[in-house]
């Protein structure tokens, strides 16, 4: 099973940064006896590897050789590949990239490097097809809001709507590699003019894709923000209090776990 992370945004909202936004500490985990920080983003890889994820594919900018250097070529049982966005072009343009590497018949989870989420095991309760992973938040106009239908169907996703018919977004989703390629192809086809995966997901259902939700997240957090850090501070705090013993993920093959 793959897992793509597209990390090539410059992460405006939290600037300035000297490093790339999907390593900002949040958390931290405890080494040999000595307590060090930890990438946001090591949040959303390990809850992929515990999905089943055994290759993730990084999706970078060319201004971002810190977070290869951080990863090196695998963690714990994940190899990693990367992929560079020669420039911003949104997030469905960064998720192509990552088409070459993957066969039709696969599998693939989707999720967002600079979010902390709960349960961390949400992944395992998502379908085959293409199925999204959703969580209720208090200011859904500011994410992606999810409607569905009869039998948990998707009927249309609300992209940072004004006023969202519900509480309920996306903040992971699956697919196959056949499915990523429909999208791409129709992607092609409207021009390359979604940047959001939403408006692409609703003219995919619109031509009769068929869509899962899965109501199975309790807590999200974007980290992209300074308010957004302190509020995922205090979530690992409450749900996972003091750091445990060992590395959230090994690393290897040039990784920064030492």
């Amino acid at each position: 099973m793959w897992g793509i992370i597209p990390a090539a945004g410059i992460g405006s909202r939290i600037q300035p940064l000297a490093f790339s936004k999907e390593l900002l500490p949040v958390g931290s985990r405890v080494v040999d006896g000595t307590e060090r920080p930890r990438a946001v983003s090591e949040h959303l890889v390990e809850r992929m590897i515990r999905a089943g994820a055994d290759r993730l594919c990084l999706v970078i900018s060319p201004g971002k050789s810190d977070i290869l250097e951080y990863y090196g070529g695998a963690v714990g049982p994940a190899r990693i590949c990367y992929v560079v966005q020669p420039a911003a072009a949104g997030l469905c343009d960064a998720l192509f990239r990552a088409l070459p590497f993957i066969g039709p018949e696969e599998e693939i989870l989707v999720g967002l490097p600079d979010t902390v989420w709960f349960p961390v095991d949400g992944f395992r309760a998502l379908p085959g097809g293409l199925s999204f992973l959703l969580f209720p938040v208090a200011r859904p106009e500011l994410f992606d809001a999810v409607l569905t239908g009869p039998g948990d169907r998707v009927r249309e996703i609300q992209v940072k709507a004004e006023r969202p018919g519900t509480e309920w977004i996306w903040g992971g989703f699956k697919l196959t590699g056949a499915i990523l390629a429909e999208l791409h192809a129709l992607f092609r086809e409207r021009g390359g003019r979604d940047a959001y995966v939403g408006t692409l997901v609703n003219a995919w259902l619109a031509r009769g894709g068929v869509a899962r939700a899965v109501r199975a997240g309790e807590a999200y957090v974007d980290v992209g923000t300074l308010h957004g850090y302190h509020e995922a501070l205090a979530l690992l705090q409450e749900r996972e209090g003091p750091p445990a013993p060992g590395p959230a993920a090994e690393r290897s093959e040039g990784g920064a776990a030492g």
